[in-house]
């Protein structure tokens, strides 16, 4: 198991460069499968000394619902932004700054949560706390603070509390 770790110190990464490489090639053979697994091979091995304490996933299956949520969201909120920025006229716009409380503790569960925070349009992650308590969050348009940073923890964090345990 020892010899494994050290040629395959991150499986997921492996494989996901592996289909990175075939998606930026635009063209799948048999050279570029080898190629790209290659490169997903070593590119954790050399990368190996940078990942000192690799983040425990405690159910990593959960990513994928997760990742799903998230595309979907996604999907509704460039509908939803188009909205308001065609239809809405400014004087009724509601930008806020919106504070979310966290309950996550672990680094890279907090820069997922900021990282889909910020890729969902409408939403902006513009600082953390010095503590990594807080999330401060710009919206387009939040005539409701409180439920904007209800459905946040609800919707994300709640997931990622779950995901990263």
């Amino acid at each position: 198991m020892k010899l494994l770790n050290r040629f395959l110190p991150h499986p997921l990464l492996t494989l996901m460069l592996t289909v990175i490489w075939l998606l930026l090639v635009n063209r799948f053979s048999l050279n570029s499968l080898v190629f790209g697994f290659f490169l997903g091979l070593l590119i954790p091995v050399i990368t190996q000394p940078y990942w000192p304490n690799r983040p425990k996933l405690k159910k990593p299956l959960k990513l994928i619902s997760y990742t799903l949520l998230v595309f979907w969201d996604i999907i509704v909120a460039n509908v939803t932004v188009a909205r308001i920025v065609l239809f809405m006229p400014n004087s009724k716009r509601r930008p806020a700054w919106v504070e979310i409380p966290l309950d996550i503790r672990t680094p890279e569960a907090i820069a997922m949560l900021g990282g889909t925070i910020t890729m969902t349009p409408g939403t902006l992650t513009a600082d953390i706390s010095a503590q990594g308590r807080s999330l401060l969050v710009h919206c387009l348009h939040a005539p409701d603070t409180d439920e904007i940073r209800d459905e946040i923890k609800t919707r994300y964090e709640a997931r990622l509390k779950e995901i990263f345990g």
